[in-house]
């Protein structure tokens, strides 16, 4: 995958000085702080001041930040510099996370439209882990690219390309069960889903490492659409819904980061992917349906569909009793209602690894919030006919059932977390331009890499 912004030179480059207060003659020079102050440079939040040389080219830039900025603030540079390679200088905090963030903000999704041209170049911070900076942003792009395709060119036989594509780079096992075999092999829930769509419905399986290493199970949502189906939704719901497989698209980026990394884990990487369509034999509401775990399930609203093919693959990716298995999901709207776009909803019930999750968003600006998993709120899933509702009652707090509908299909694994993210942003962020975004991928991989360090 092409990574835009970032230089090929390992020094060099003219200087952009982030400050936070004004320019100090000892850091910026005596000229340039001199030309900040006559040309009244605010150094407020995003401004940028090019300085001039003698001659009358530019020389250096002068980017103001705000006090409380993080190192992630950086990557407005990629859309503001002119042409040409720049090194960062001065207040930018972790070097790392901002030439991470410059090389994010260069990306551009330029499938259907003549190609962007990028030009600015980051000459890369010395100590910089170039290899490492650079997996993660490809693993970041790709997700992005697979969240911004629209449906008709990223169905479930496109997702499973895509995740095949990636078992060739990295030289991994993968294999899938399609259409009728699904109900042969065991996962009627995912078929059930995925019958009614043209392209039919499955289930990728990713595996790599060495069996003997702690097993990681990855387990995301891969809706390529959703009508809704029988209980269809507004047109304005539907408008974005090319991204309900972002879930996927996030734990494929956090599968290429552990594998680009090497890090000494057994990875498994479920994706059930459907196309939650109308036809004639689509799943109703009222239906019963069998799942893979053999707890019977009846169908509240078939708008609900994700969690119903997340609970398949739990109980599959659960059967091999897992060190730690997550799943990420564009689940529910409740999630956003009580969170805001910005941050997943975090659900597990290991305190160490909810702590680990959260701190390590902070730390690399990727950030999630725990809910709980309030077990008062499994009354609402009882149902009259079937083992279990995967609806509650009412329309509170809905996001903690779905949490507690999945929690059923997870019975060995020695930890598991669930997390509903949005996958998308609405607005240019120093870092992501608006689009699809893998929410939480990153943090996810800094916790594994933290847990198991390459020796």
């Amino acid at each position: 995958m092409e990574i835009r912004g970032l230089s090929d030179r390992k020094a060099g480059g003219l200087p952009v000085h982030l400050c936070k207060t004004a320019p100090d003659p000892k850091r910026v020079g005596e000229r340039a702080a001199r030309f900040a102050a006559a040309a009244g440079f605010d150094p407020a939040s995003g401004s940028l001041l090019l300085v001039p040389a003698l001659d009358g080219s530019v020389e250096a830039a002068i980017f103001g930040v705000a006090p409380d900025a993080g190192a992630m603030d950086a990557g407005r540079l990629a859309r503001l510099l002119p042409e040409g390679e720049w090194r960062l200088e001065g207040e930018f905090g972790d070097p790392s996370l901002a030439a991470l963030a410059f090389v994010l903000s260069s990306y551009s999704y330029d499938r259907y439209r003549r190609k962007r041209k990028q030009k600015a170049r980051l000459v890369l911070p010395s100590g910089v882990d170039r290899k490492g900076m650079v997996a993660r942003a490809e693993a970041v792009c790709l997700a992005r690219d697979l969240i911004n395709t629209p449906t008709n060119d990223m169905g479930p036989a496109e997702l499973e390309e895509a995740i095949r594509k990636v078992g060739k780079e990295y030289r991994a096992v993968v294999s899938s069960v399609v259409g009728e075999a699904l109900l042969e092999q065991g996962f009627p829930m995912v078929h059930a889903v995925g019958r009614a769509s043209a392209s039919a419905p499955r289930i990728i399986d990713l595996a790599w490492g060495e069996p003997a290493h702690p097993k990681v199970t990855l387990v995301g949502k891969g809706v390529c659409f959703d009508s809704g189906g029988l209980n269809v939704k507004p047109g304005d719901s539907m408008a974005l819904m090319k991204k309900d497989m972002g879930g996927a698209a996030s734990t494929i980026a956090i599968a290429c980061m552990i594998m680009a990394a090497r890090l000494p884990v057994r990875l498994r990487l479920i994706v059930p992917a459907v196309e939650n369509a109308i036809s004639g034999n689509s799943f109703r509401p009222g239906d019963v349906l069998q799942s893979r775990k053999g707890i019977t399930v009846e169908i509240g609203n078939t708008d609900a569909e994700g969690r119903l093919i997340l609970g398949d693959a739990l109980a599959w990716g659960d059967e091999e009793a897992p060190a730690l298995m997550l799943d990420m999901a564009t689940l529910t709207g409740a999630a956003r209602v009580a969170l805001g776009l910005d941050l997943p909803a975090l659900f597990t019930d290991d305190n160490a690894l909810a702590g680990e999750l959260q701190s390590a968003g902070m730390k690399v600006c990727d950030p999630m919030w725990r809910l709980p998993l309030w077990q008062g709120y499994r009354k609402g899933l009882s149902s009259d006919i079937a083992d279990i509702s995967h609806i509650g009652k009412g329309s509170f707090g809905g996001s903690i059932t779905a949490a507690l509908f999945l929690q059923r299909f997870v019975e060995k694994a020695a930890s598991w977390a669930h997390v509903d993210l949005y996958a998308w942003t609405n607005a240019d962020k120093p870092w992501a331009p608006a689009g699809g975004e893998p929410q939480g991928a990153r943090a996810i991989f800094e916790v594994l890499a933290s847990r198991y360090p390459r020796t």
